[in-house]
C-alpha cells in the first residue's frame, strides 16, 4: 500500500500563453504579442501540481502522446513531487493536447486542442494504485470523451474503497451541460464549480437556486467567484468570504489552485469555513506569476503571501486575518 493522499485523474498539456494583444482580434492581420509564458497547463495538471507544492502527496493518472510536449508536461509536475508514474502512453499516434491562452482585460480567449485527453479510457487507470489513495479527485469532466461514460463508476469504486471525493467539472466546450453529471454527484463529497458552470448546469440564472439544487446531491458545494465572494454550501449551512485582495499578473489556473488550497485543508480535518479561507489564499497567490503553476514553484513566496494576507488556516486554527465570514441558515 502506498502513503498517497490523493490520486488525481484528469488531462495534461501546456499552456502556450501570449500577453498584450490588442482589445480587437482583427482577421488576417499579424497581431504582435508583447510576452510569452509557456507553462504547465490543464486543470487536472495545474491542481496536482499545486496541491503538491502544498505538502500533500499527490499521484496523477493521464494519457500522453508520449511527444516532447507530453515529457515537459510531465517534468513539470515530477519536479513538484508528483508521482507521474501511471500516467500510460498513447499508441495511436495522437499528440499530447496543448492550450493557447490570450488574456484581454477581465476576460480571455482559450484554444485547446485535446490531443490524447480525449482518448483516455477508464482501462488505462489502476485502480489497486487509486484505491491506496486517501482521496480521488477529477477536474474536466467534459472534455473526458472516452472517459465520461464510466466516470460514475470511478466516482462510485473509489466511494465503496473508503476514498473520499472531489471534482470540477471545469466549461462544458459543447455547451450542452447534459445531466449524466447529476449521477455522478452522488458520490461527490466536494464538488468546485464556478458561478458561471454552476448555473449552466441547473440551467438558472439563479445562484441560490442552483445551490439549493446541487446541495441535495454533492456533500459540498464552493463556488468560486473571482474577485467576488466565494461560497461553501454544505446541507441546510452556508458560508461565504472574500479573497484577499491583490494586484493580479495573470488569473489563468487561480480556480484550479483554489481547488488545490481547499483540498489541501479539507484532508487536512479543518473546517470548512478554513478549507475556503485557504482556497481563497491560494487562488490569489497563484495570480502572482505568469501562468497557473509558476506561482507555487516558490513555497517560501507563498508562505510570505500567507503571513502578510492571513494565518496559515488548520483544524486547531480557527482564526482568521483574510476576511470576515458570514454564515447563513437556508
Amino acid at each position: 500500500m502506498s502513503d498517497l493522499d490523493v490520486c488525481v485523474v484528469g488531462e495534461i498539456n501546456l499552456d502556450l500563453i501570449l500577453y498584450g494583444l490588442p482589445k480587437t482580434l482583427e482577421l488576417d492581420r499579424e497581431l504582435l504579442a508583447s510576452g510569452l509564458a509557456v507553462t504547465l497547463g490543464s486543470s487536472s495538471a495545474i491542481f496536482a501540481h499545486n496541491l503538491s507544492a502544498l505538502g500533500t502527496k499527490v499521484g496523477f493518472v493521464s494519457k500522453t502522446g508520449g511527444d516532447a510536449l507530453g515529457r515537459m508536461a510531465l517534468d513539470r509536475l515530477a519536479a513538484a513531487g508528483v508521482d507521474v508514474g501511471h500516467v500510460s502512453q498513447g499508441t495511436g499516434g495522437t499528440p499530447t493536447g496543448l492550450t493557447v491562452i490570450l488574456p484581454q482585460v477581465q476576460h480571455r480567449y482559450i484554444l485547446t486542442f485535446p490531443g490524447t485527453m480525449f482518448e483516455m479510457e477508464y482501462s488505462d487507470i489502476d485502480m489497486e494504485y487509486l484505491r491506496s489513495a486517501r482521496h480521488l479527485h477529477v477536474s474536466s469532466y467534459f472534455l473526458h470523451r472516452a472517459l465520461r461514460p464510466r466516470i460514475v463508476d470511478l466516482f462510485r469504486e473509489a466511494k465503496y474503497a473508503g476514498l473520499s471525493t472531489s471534482l470540477d467539472t471545469n466549461d462544458d466546450p459543447e455547451n450542452k451541460w447534459d445531466q449524466d453529471l447529476l449521477e455522478v454527484l452522488k458520490y461527490v463529497d466536494v464538488f468546485m464549480p464556478n458561478d458561471r458552470e454552476i448555473k449552466k448546469i441547473v440551467r438558472t440564472d439563479d445562484l441560490s437556486k442552483a445551490l439549493n439544487v446541487l446541495a441535495e446531491l454533492a456533500k459540498v458545494v464552493v463556488v468560486k467567484r473571482g474577485s467576488a465572494a466565494a461560497i461553501c454550501r454544505s446541507g441546510s449551512e452556508q458560508c461565504s468570504l472574500m479573497p484577499p485582495r491583490v494586484k493580479p499578473v495573470d488569473d489563468v489556473g487561480a480556480g484550479d489552485s483554489f481547488d488545490a488550497g481547499f483540498i489541501h485543508q479539507f484532508l487536512a480535518g479543518a473546517t470548512l469555513e478554513n478549507c475556503l479561507t485557504f482556497a481563497n489564499l491560494a487562488g490569489a497567490y497563484s495570480t502572482t506569476a505568469n501562468g497557473g503553476t509558476e506561482a507555487f514553484r516558490d513555497r517560501s513566496a507563498f508562505d510570505s503571501f500567507v503571513n502578510e494576507h492571513g494565518k496559515r488556516v488548520g483544524p486547531e486554527s480557527p482564526s482568521l486575518k483574510s476576511g470576515a465570514i458570514e454564515k447563513m441558515g437556508n
